[in-house]
């Protein structure tokens, strides 16, 4: 159970900072006087940064030993976590988020690799997934709520000063009770290919966020998203040609690994363009404050943690295939709930779909981790849990900026609500199809042998 508690601590860390900055922001810009492209890059270069570095996250794992990056990563996370609280000034404070995304790109690969080395059964493993992907829904939906508490009371700073007792928690918990782990000292980092990851996920995440203002046919959206097929085509050319690729084509050639790693891209494009919609619709067009807009998405967050530990136990009876898929259908059912209630529905209508779509994607998470990590030898398990989490960033990215753009083109905000909601249903739908396709029928999907190493 430590390490359990301890890996799901830093990434609590992880992924409540890309939504517990969202209230915080405006205060900050007033203080510190910041340009409107100066908040831009404080709330969005954390995410950038993030999602460009994970697939390196993983290599560096697969050959150092993932507890040695993971904990780097949380040395680094920390810091810079104290560095954003301390800052003087905007552009210190933008540098400070840059390095904290660093950081959280070490953290999250690792710490799928350590969950799969600290649980061998099944059955466990299923629980600890389970309880891995309740903390991202728990720590993306209260992030508002955390924040605007606060933001109101404590101050802005507080918002990354938490971070530093988790961190140094997570740190020592770590160290004590997570075993050492497998490395491969000869793989060597392809930095040419890791390079042309990092260019292409940072340009479409960057292209992505500014299509959310700028509209999809902006210039600068148009040359960031061409620009990022063009890196992305060079990595592929990359891999072709080098002896030891970043990517190995045996894991791109799983149809478990590529397929469950599609499916977190589709829910996490639905359920985040969901509390971002939902976010802005409560402030805008029912004039909530940032405290009460988090308490009225309580019900996709009390749902996420009892839908993740149920599906894991459930996991070891009936397989993750059945999982996943009704965890989707039933997603799919709560936006497309939401969509049919009406222009200004009350808000007591739209309480089902909240926990409808927090439920079901909470409870297809854990079986969709499950599937991808083992699709992956062992040596490969940072590599693997990397690609999952670079394609699920890219869900949520997407998702965002999708539903910004819908918002702010539509008639109303409700009209904009209800078309990106149906969009989001849609995604569930393709993902419960595609599931029935990828995901094995039982859990204990290990991928044999594998690669081994030296211990760190």
């Amino acid at each position: 159970m430590v390490p359990l508690l301890a890996v799901c601590a830093g990434y609590f860390m992880v992924i409540l900072d890309v939504t517990v900055i969202s209230v915080a922001v405006p205060v900050i810009g007033r203080e510190m006087s910041a340009s409107v492209t100066g908040i831009q890059w404080i709330a969005d270069g954390y995410t950038l940064v993030f999602a460009g570095f994970l697939l390196l996250g993983g290599a560096l794992g697969d050959q150092w030993g993932n507890r040695r990056v993971f904990c780097a990563g949380v040395v680094v996370f920390t810091a810079s976590s104290a560095a954003c609280a301390l800052a003087p000034n905007a552009p210190f404070l933008t540098a400070a988020r840059l390095v904290e995304g660093l950081g959280a790109a070490l953290i999250v690969p690792g710490s799928l690799a350590l969950l799969e080395q600290a649980y061998p059964v099944p059955a466990a493993r299923s629980r600890a997934f389970g309880l891995w992907g309740s903390v991202a829904g728990v720590a993306a939906s209260a992030g508002p709520l955390l924040g605007g508490l606060l933001v109101s009371t404590a101050g802005w700073r507080w918002v990354f000063l938490i971070n530093l007792p988790v961190g140094i928690a997570c740190l020592v918990l770590t160290l004590r009770h997570v075993e050492s782990s497998p490395r491969l000292a000869s793989r060597a980092v392809d930095r040419p290919a890791q390079c042309a990851v990092v260019t292409a996920v940072a340009l479409l995440t960057a292209a992505l966020n500014e299509a959310g203002r700028r509209g999809w046919t902006a210039p600068a959206v148009l040359t960031g998203v061409s620009l990022s097929v063009l890196a992305t085509v060079a990595f592929v050319v990359r891999e072709r040609l080098v002896g030891s690729p970043a990517v190995p084509p045996s894991l791109l050639r799983s149809r478990a690994l590529v397929g469950g790693a599609v499916i977190g891209l589709l829910f996490n494009f639905g359920f985040y363009a969901m509390v971002f919609t939902a976010s802005l619709y409560f402030e805008h067009q029912r004039g909530f404050s940032a405290l009460d807009t988090g308490a009225a998405l309580l019900p996709a967050v009390t749902m996420t943690m009892f839908a993740s530990v149920l599906s894991g136990r459930l996991a070891r009876r009936t397989g993750d295939r059945p999982l996943v898929i009704t965890g989707m259908l039933l997603a799919a059912t709560g936006l497309a709930g939401w969509t049919a209630a009406g222009a200004h529905p009350a808000y007591a209508l739209l309480i089902a779909p909240m926990m409808a779509a927090g439920f079901g994607t909470s409870f297809a998470l854990t079986g969709t981790t499950s599937t991808v990590m083992g699709a992956a030898p062992p040596a490969y398990s940072g590599t693997a849990s990397a690609l999952f989490n670079t394609t699920r960033q890219i869900g949520s990215a997407t998702g965002v900026a999708l539903g910004g753009t819908l918002l702010a083109t539509a008639t109303t905000y409700g009209q904009g609500l209800r078309v990106s909601m149906a969009i989001g249903a849609l995604a569930y739908l393709t993902a419960a199809g595609l599931a029935w396709w990828c995901v094995p029928r039982t859990s204990d999907n290990n991928a044999p042998g594998g690669e081994t190493g030296t211990t760190s």
